[in-house]
């Protein structure tokens, strides 16, 4: 079990005076794990049945997602031996591996299709949902730090890229070929909607908003500046205005080298940056915390390509103290892994990494 910090504060007033750069009783920790190590974390936690509030409790997480389910027609024909996704409409299929498996995208319906079948691509309306539950789930989190949105919010390239394929994706946003810019307006208006309504409806209630574009690779760029700044960047922007209309912060979700374009991040309102993989350059916390401390917030950075998989638990103790003795200097570090904690992570490490959060005591008052 973990043994977790003494607390004087809310989840909530952790993460707002994080996001501040503000003093905290301890870090402010987040959790994130594919579905076959989540069920052994709540093995060993204890947590019946992989139950997913359970395994949160007992690591002591302090964030919560406010999101709302799909209600709408059919959208999309079902596809013998996969998974369609009913609101973006890409499909996936399993793949098994030594450790357990994952949902792998394939067969990408818009790829090498003509302007008029990218133009009645669907795409659902915000109406489209089920908001009731909302109105529980934030009594039911009311000491908790809550976010709307997600890593898959705008992401430009990726959620593109899954019905049309990465090569024909960055083809076409080169070109700014309008179809494809057509639809992925049509997909963040959508979103956008749905962000707005619950933000509305949770009536000052929601803590930050939540969005991601995957921009580098481990060693470069994955687009030119001048590409994300002429057709990404104003899609960003209507997520960063729509946080900014209710007063709240913006985080950014990006993996790989991606600090280049931080300075874009700031310039449009962003006040927090997600993933940090060290191992990618220019993404080391001593880098990001010289170039961008003070001005942003930093969740994230504890590798799940690291010791956390490799090591020993004395090893993941020793990293997690490091990165956050870095990170957390001058506050806002929120403590959180790299990417989902993947399927061959060792359970005890897993544990070790969480017993870690809650003993670090750098700076912290």
């Amino acid at each position: 079990m973990i043994r977790k910090a003494a607390e004087t504060m809310t989840s909530r007033e952790r993460v707002l005076r994080t996001f501040d750069h503000a003093p905290v009783d301890r870090l402010a920790i987040d959790y994130s794990s594919n579905p076959t190590i989540h069920r052994k974390i709540a093995a060993a936690l204890g947590c019946p049945d992989g139950n997913y509030e359970a395994v949160l409790e007992a690591l002591g997480v302090d964030f919560r997602g406010i999101g709302v389910r799909y209600c709408g027609p059919n959208l999309f024909e079902p596809v013998p031996g996969r998974a369609t996704d009913p609101v973006y409409g890409h499909r996936t299929r399993w793949v098994e591996n030594d450790s357990g498996g994952y949902q792998d995208f394939c067969d990408f319906p818009l790829m090498d299709a003509e302007p008029e079948e990218i133009a009645a691509f669907p795409v659902p309306s915000a109406d489209d949902f089920d908001y009731e539950p909302l109105t529980e789930l934030l009594k039911r989190w009311d000491s908790k730090a809550l976010y709307v949105g997600s890593p898959g919010n705008a992401d430009i390239i990726n959620a593109t890229g899954r019905v049309m394929g990465m090569e024909q994706t960055l083809i076409n946003l080169y070109l700014e070929d309008e179809a494809t810019l057509s639809y992925i307006d049509r997909r963040c208006g959508m979103e956008l909607g749905i962000l707005e309504r619950i933000l509305e409806r949770a009536k000052g209630r929601i803590d930050f908003l939540f969005f991601g574009e995957d921009l580098g690779t481990q060693h470069t760029p994955l687009i030119s500046l001048d590409l994300y700044r002429r057709v990404l960047k104003p899609f960003h922007r209507k997520y960063a205005d729509l946080a900014a209309a209710y007063g709240i912060p913006v985080m950014v979700h990006s993996c790989g080298s991606s600090s280049w374009a931080f300075e874009d991040f700031l310039e449009i309102g962003v006040r927090a940056v997600d993933t940090l993989q060290p191992e990618a350059a220019n993404m080391s916390p001593s880098y990001l915390k010289e170039h961008f401390g003070g001005r942003l917030s930093f969740h994230g950075g504890i590798s799940t390509a690291g010791p956390l998989v490799t090591g020993t638990p004395e090893q993941v103790r020793d990293m997690v103290f490091e990165t956050a003795g870095i990170f957390n200097r001058g506050g806002g570090y929120f403590f959180a892994p790299t990417h989902m904690i993947q399927d061959n992570t060792p359970v005890e490490n897993i544990l070790a990494m969480y017993q870690a959060a809650h003993d670090f005591r750098g700076e912290m008052q």
